[in-house]
């Protein structure tokens, strides 16, 4: 939560915090824990209640849907067969991965072999130039 604030910036809070509260900022924070406290024991009760429904042990991570219904609705064969699609295209991912890392190291990438030349093709043989695609919608109605 505070991984972005500095120490110089966590002190100027302290600071603040104790020029609002003043003596009453003891008593603040210790209001502040026992909520903390009472919000932890309330979601360690809901999730106790949960796993003596479902008869399973069920952890405070197990309730982010995702991961409940992986768990406790999904076999692991339907598992596997819904992450079978997804290897094929993670391999391929990897391996232009390291394509580009092959190619932006310090080693020069060689140079595409050049195109062979077209044959010259005789004037009755000669395909007229094809027109230019209009788009399918109308473009000056903006």
């Amino acid at each position: 939560m505070f991984e972005n604030l500095n120490w110089w910036e966590i002190g100027a809070l302290l600071v603040l915090a104790l020029l609002i509260f003043g003596d009453k900022l003891p008593n603040v924070i210790n209001d502040g824990l026992r909520m903390l406290r009472n919000l932890r024991t309330m979601a360690n009760n809901a999730t106790s209640d949960l796993s003596r429904e479902l008869g399973t042990d069920i952890q405070l991570s197990d309730l982010h849907p995702k991961t409940f219904i992986r768990k406790h609705l999904l076999s692991e064969e339907d598992e596997a067969t819904l992450r079978r699609p997804l290897e094929g295209l993670q391999r391929d991912l990897s391996d232009v991965a390291r394509a580009a890392d092959i190619r932006s190291s310090s080693t020069p990438a060689p140079a595409p072999a050049p195109a062979p030349a077209p044959a010259a093709r005789p004037a009755a043989d000669a395909v007229p130039a094809a027109e230019p695609r209009r788009p399918s919608y109308d473009v000056d109605a903006t």
